[in-house]
């Protein structure tokens, strides 16, 4: 089976960030449940705003790679941008359908693998992708298309895992040292043990060179709430940045 194929089916199941615990007792796809999957989002990242810069974007003609429960997608509805977003699931195309529709807001949705892109060269102001990349079989085709659907001078946003992070150590322990297999690489341990099979995770030398075909790219590790929540407090302040679990990326064309 096709890595991909087996992608698409374990995010079937559930859109990203609206598992039971987030959307509780709300019913399913009512504006309290999105409004329950919004505030855990941006309660955990906030820096989603500074990164992404919605309101700089009205008018623009924005691509959404992977939109999830809706989120992110709803940001640069508000902001005036005029939106696309693709999924590789008919459960995120159908959630986000439906979360813009509670803010009387469309966006021009269609499900598909962003490895082969629908659109034509040049198409698009940006293209936004949070922490979707990083799943594909083929994270270099999807960038190679990100690039070719962009105008001259278009701008890509979006977000990568880090390998060299608290998140992956702490899933190297569980799944390396404590089983009694230290040799796994974190590499190894976040393609088989963290969300769909196949997730990986890289440095900032990696993820740069995974733009160089853009004429500039900016890498900024974050430390983030995955990497610090299960932390003694008096310990969190230790941590430095660059151990950060997102790597956030602003790839000019």
């Amino acid at each position: 089976m096709k890595l991909n194929t087996r992608v698409r089916s374990y995010w079937e199941k559930e859109p990203c960030g609206t598992a039971e615990e987030i959307v509780k007792d709300a019913k399913p796809l009512s504006r309290e449940w999105f409004d329950r999957v919004e505030e855990y989002r941006y309660s955990i990242e906030p820096f989603i705003f500074d990164v992404a810069e919605f309101s700089k974007y009205k008018n623009k003609k924005v691509l959404e790679i992977g939109v999830g429960a809706g989120s992110d997608h709803l940001q640069w509805a508000k902001a005036g941008a005029r939106c696309y977003g693709v999924d590789l699931t008919d459960a995120a195309i159908q959630t986000t359908r439906k979360h813009l529709a509670c803010h009387r807001l469309k966006s021009n949705l269609k499900r598909m693998d962003a490895e082969k892109l629908p659109f034509k060269n040049e198409t698009f102001d940006v293209v936004y992708s949070w922490g979707v990349i990083h799943h594909s079989e083929k994270p270099d085709l999807i960038i190679s298309e990100i690039k070719r659907v962009l105008k001259k001078n278009g701008l890509f946003i979006g977000m990568l895992y880090g390998r060299h992070s608290i998140v992956a150590f702490k899933y190297w322990l569980k799944h390396g040292l404590f089983k009694g297999q230290p040799w796994r690489s974190f590499r190894e341990v976040l393609w088989n043990h963290f969300e769909s099979i196949g997730t990986k995770a890289y440095t900032v030398a990696e993820t740069k060179d995974l733009f160089s075909r853009f004429k500039q790219t900016e890498a900024e590790p974050i430390l983030t709430w995955h990497d610090i929540n299960k932390w003694p407090r008096w310990m969190r302040p230790l941590f430095p940045r660059k151990w950060g679990w997102f790597i956030t990326v602003k790839a000019r064309k």
